[in-house]
C-alpha cells in the first residue's frame, strides 16, 4: 500500500490485515510508518502475519521504487494486490496556483502510481494473477472550481487504468479505479484550510465519508475484480455517468449503465447548474465587496 501511513491508505492496510494479508506499507515519513505499523499489528488474525515498512518517495526515482519493491517481495513473497494510494492536493484558482504545483501534483498523483505498478506487473503476469488498485477521486470524474491542478492528475489515473486493464486481463490481472468522495483524513483537513469559498460551498452539497467505510468498499471491489469502485449514491451516479468505454465486470453492470445513464444525466445537469450558480454568486459578492472598498 503506497501512501499507507495515514488516511485511506492506512485504513485499506488495516482492512487487508484483518483478512489475513501480509502488508508492505510505503510512504515518505518513517516515523509515521512505524506508528501505523504498531496500529495495524493490533488487528492480526494469526501469528505469521507481517507488516513491513519502507520509506521512499514513489514519485521521484523509478529505479529506487523498483528496488524497494523487489526487496519487499524477497521478504514477503510476490505482491498479490498493489494499492496506489499516495497522493496530495492543492486547491486554488488556476491563476493563483504556483506553476511548480502542477508539476508536483502530476508527479505524486500520477507517476507515483505508474512507478509501483510498473515494478510489479512483470511478476504478476508470470504468476497469472494479481490486483492493481488506483485510488483516484470524485474529482477525477468531475472537474470542479479550485481543482485545476488536482483533477487532471486524478483523471489521468483512469486513462492509465483503462489501457492497463486491456493489456493485463488475459493474464488474470484485474485493475480497480476507486473514486472516493470527500473523506475525513489528515490530507482532507489540510486541503480544507486553503479551499476557495466556491470550492467549500460546492463540497458542502455532499457529506464527508469516513476513511474506514471507503477502505472497506475499495478492498471488496478490488478482491471481486470490479473496475469501478464508488461510495454512496452520489458515487454510484457519477460512475454511471462517466462509464463511457470503461470495462464492466458483469452484464448486469452494463445494463444498469445503459438504463440509468439518461436519468442520471438529467440529475447531473441540475447539479452542474447549482454549482455554476454558486460560482456566479461568489463572483458577484466579491465584486460588490471590492466596489464598496474602493468607494470608501
Amino acid at each position: 500500500v503506497t501512501g499507507g501511513s495515514s488516511g485511506i491508505g492506512k485504513c485499506i492496510a488495516i482492512e487487508c490485515y484483518k483478512q489475513g494479508a501480509f502488508i508492505t506499507l510505503i510512504a515518505r515519513d518513517e516515523n509515521k510508518l512505524l506508528q501505523t505499523k504498531k496500529e495495524i499489528e493490533q488487528y492480526s488474525v494469526n501469528d505469521k502475519q507481517v507488516v513491513l515498512c519502507i520509506s521512499v518517495d514513489v514519485s521521484k526515482d523509478y529505479e529506487q521504487v523498483e528496488n524497494v519493491l523487489k526487496q519487499a517481495q524477497e521478504k514477503l513473497g510476490p505482491v498479490d494486490m498493489l494499492v496506489n494510494c499516495a497522493g496530495t492536493s492543492v486547491t486554488g484558482k488556476f491563476e493563483d496556483i504556483e506553476v511548480n504545483s502542477f508539476e508536483r501534483l502530476m508527479a505524486v498523483n500520477y507517476l507515483g502510481s505508474v512507478y509501483p505498478s510498473r515494478a510489479v506487473i512483470a511478476t504478476m503476469k508470470e504468476r497469472r494473477m494479481g490486483r492493481i488498485v488506483f485510488v483516484s477521486s470524485q474529482a477525477g470524474q468531475l472537474g470542479l472550481f479550485g481543482y485545476t491542478a488536482y483533477s487532471p492528475t486524478k483523471f489521468a489515473l483512469r486513462g492509465l487504468a483503462e489501457a492497463l486493464q486491456m493489456e493485463v486481463k488475459p493474464y488474470n490481472i484485474y485493475v480497480t479505479v476507486a473514486y472516493p468522495p470527500d473523506t475525513d483524513t489528515p490530507g482532507f483537513a489540510e486541503e480544507s484550510k486553503t479551499k476557495p469559498l466556491e470550492t467549500k460551498l460546492i463540497s458542502e452539497t455532499s457529506s464527508v465519508c469516513q476513511a474506514e467505510q471507503v477502505a472497506r468498499v475499495i478492498v471488496k471491489d478490488a478482491i471481486q475484480g470490479n473496475f469501478n469502485s464508488s461510495v454512496g449514491s452520489d458515487g454510484y451516479m457519477l460512475s454511471i455517468l462517466t462509464s463511457g468505454m470503461s470495462p464492466v465486470t458483469s452484464i448486469t453492470e452494463g445494463l444498469q449503465q445503459v438504463v440509468c445513464m439518461g436519468i442520471f444525466r438529467i440529475v447531473g445537469l441540475f447539479y452542474l447548474g447549482s454549482f455554476d450558480s454558486i460560482v456566479r454568486r461568489c463572483m458577484m459578492q466579491r465584486e460588490k465587496s471590492e466596489s464598496a472598498d474602493k468607494n470608501e
